[in-house]
């Protein structure tokens, strides 16, 4: 049985037991975070393609293709060269940047040889895959400052210290005008304009410049540079990637295989993918209890493609407990609780995952708010006159906006708790209240339910005090 095997079976046996109970649960998380660092080379050729395979989209030309290759490389001695480029343009990294570098360390621990190529010269293009404008070009500060912010933030997820880093302006920059026609004399135009990005951007008469159509050209000849064995990316940028494959076979080159990832839905459930401007994600650098307050606000309905996507059980485990959960031996919220506490464990430790999650029950799973302790306050006589958004913007610093508080509320995420003798009421706040004052709110709620009124912002919550 390999390394993999034996892990699975015990963590089978947990699987089958009470994962209500901290015990358990802290047990499990120990023996699917230990993954994270298990040598996976014992696995077969074969195994190992499946393995990447069933956490992706899709791998072209196909998965046989992919052992093929890896036995091919093995006998060679060697390992897979594997690619993934990153264009550092923004600070905000959140989990769904996770995703590749998940796989990418999975293929480290399989054996293989793992080139990050950091877009200095591209980020300067920008990538506009999916984008509906033209996107700002960076300068070399931007790059460096965000590179240094990627790096820190997904390091739980990816040992950076056994890759290859290589800047694309190594290659890019030198590449003449004459070599740059000679190229661009053998890729048909049409090729480029097959994008639906393009097509729709083209079709509303948006604006769409010759340096983004050569940005596929230019993602491409990184792996004519380093002759990838297997490059890695979005669902969404299947089409550049497939020009990397173009390219290579015009140099002589054997093509590269593509791996490409899943998009990760947003924790609202809207369908729409995790990005901060929706303000459906969860930060890598957010508090451990936020995190695991995040996913547990999450619809049932995500989980799987999240146990999936962050942690390293396998898929037969995933069937494991989705069948428990069928068959009513296992309740969603149990699960969802291991799921949040993987994410958890990853980023800050077991330790940190089981407070987390005893905060969440401590918090959500009492009867009175008056049992958890010590919460956020508002003094109403000081902030009654701020509008609501107003107080979760500033006084509390629950939301990073005033617009990120109105979405709160049209996601029916923003609501007044009020306990009385009888129980808890929860008043759902529409849109239009969030820029109201939170006294006249407050009256005209507490006129139709009197009690004791708390404020709560998805799943963060603080009480109301004292007369405005």
């Amino acid at each position: 049985m390999t390394r993999l095997g034996e892990s699975v079976a015990r963590a089978s046996s947990l699987l089958s037991a009470d994962l209500s109970a901290d015990a358990t649960v802290a047990e499990l998380l120990k023996e699917t975070g230990s993954r994270r660092y298990l040598d996976l080379t014992d696995l077969p050729a074969k195994e190992q393609a499946e393995l990447i395979a069933s956490r992706t989209v899709e791998v072209l030309p196909g998965v046989d293709q992919l052992a093929e290759r890896i036995e091919e490389r093995t006998a060679a001695g060697k390992g897979l060269h594997i690619k993934l480029g990153i264009d550092p343009t923004a600070t905000d990294v959140h989990l769904g940047h996770a995703v590749p570098l998940i796989i990418l360390s999975r293929f480290q621990r399989l054996g293989h040889d793992v080139t990050l190529i950091i877009g200095d010269f591209t980020a300067k293009i920008g990538d506009p895959s999916g984008r509906t404008a033209e996107r700002p070009p960076l300068t070399d500060e931007d790059i460096a400052h965000n590179l240094a912010s990627y790096r820190e933030q997904v390091r739980p997820f990816f040992d950076f210290d056994k890759v290859s880093f290589r800047q694309n302006s190594e290659w890019l920059a030198p590449y003449t005008f004459p070599e740059l026609l000679s190229l661009l004399s053998k890729v048909p135009a049409s090729q480029l304009l097959q994008r639906e990005d393009f097509r729709t951007r083209l079709a509303s008469g948006a604006g769409l410049t010759m340096t983004e159509m050569l940005y596929p050209i230019a993602q491409g000849l990184d792996s004519v540079a380093l002759e990838c064995d297997v490059e890695l990316g979005g669902a969404d940028q299947l089409l550049n990637l497939q020009m990397g494959r173009k390219l290579m076979e015009l140099k002589g080159q054997q093509p590269q295989l593509v791996v490409t990832m899943p998009l990760i839905e947003g924790t609202d459930g809207t369908g729409a993918k995790m990005s901060k401007s929706k303000g459906n994600y969860v930060g890598l650098n957010a508090p451990a209890e936020d995190v695991f307050g995040k996913i547990m606000s999450v619809p049932d309905r995500l989980m799987e493609p999240y146990l999936k996507a962050w942690t390293e059980w396998t898929d037969e485990e995933i069937a494991q407990a989705l069948a428990r959960i069928e068959a009513k031996t296992l309740h969603p919220m149990d699960l969802k609780k291991v799921l949040a506490g993987e994410v958890v464990a990853a980023l800050y430790g077991i330790e940190a995952a089981m407070t987390a999650r005893a905060g969440f029950v401590a918090q959500f799973s009492k009867k009175s708010f008056a049992d958890v302790g010590t919460l956020p306050s508002v003094d109403l006589a000081a902030h009654g006159s701020d509008t609501v958004a107003t107080v979760l913007t500033q006084v509390l610093e629950f939301t990073p906006s005033a617009s990120a508080a109105r979405r709160l509320a049209k996601q029916n995420a923003l609501r007044l708790v009020i306990e009385a003798e009888s129980g808890q009421e929860t008043v759902v706040l529409a849109e239009a209240d969030a820029i109201r004052p939170l006294a006249e709110v407050l009256a005209e709620k507490l006129a139709v339910t009197p009690g004791t009124p708390y404020l709560k912002a998805g799943r963060k919550l603080a009480q109301l005090q004292g007369d405005a």
